[in-house]
């Protein structure tokens, strides 16, 4: 379970409340067939022109940074107010903690440099969650 330990330790901080409720938006928002999943997630960003960005998180170098402006205009308002709404904070406060938690948490579930297939992120984002719950 080392992957996994590295994921936990790395995104959740110990923490708990917000933190993990964010976690948990996350990892839905990754992991959603109805939006394509991870891969979908990841398209948004690249039909946004934000392809770079999201290409050095999957890439096993460093992680580009991104700004809430930019995880607005990827998201959308829509998916944005849906999340901050969720969370119980405004779209800016959720964007700019979209922005510090998205990179690495898709960096972590692409160790490889390459996005998994559904079965294996689905195996590894279920471990995660019962670990998390």
């Amino acid at each position: 379970m080392g992957l996994l330990d590295s994921v936990l330790g790395s995104l959740t901080n110990g923490g708990s409340g917000s933190g993990n409720r964010l976690l948990d938006t996350v990892l839905s928002m990754v992991s959603n067939p109805d939006s394509g999943g991870l891969a979908g997630l990841l398209a948004r960003f690249q039909e946004s022109g934000l392809g770079n960005l999201a290409d050095s998180w999957v890439s096993t170098g460093r992680n580009l940074p991104i700004s809430a402006d930019q995880i607005r205009d990827a998201l959308g308002s829509g998916q944005l107010g849906a999340i901050a709404e969720r969370l119980g904070m405004s779209q800016g406060d959720a964007a700019s903690k979209l922005a510090e938690l998205l990179p690495g948490v898709v960096d972590k579930l692409t160790p490889d440099g390459q996005v998994p297939d559904a079965g294996g992120l689905g195996d590894l984002l279920g471990s995660l969650a019962k670990r998390l719950g």
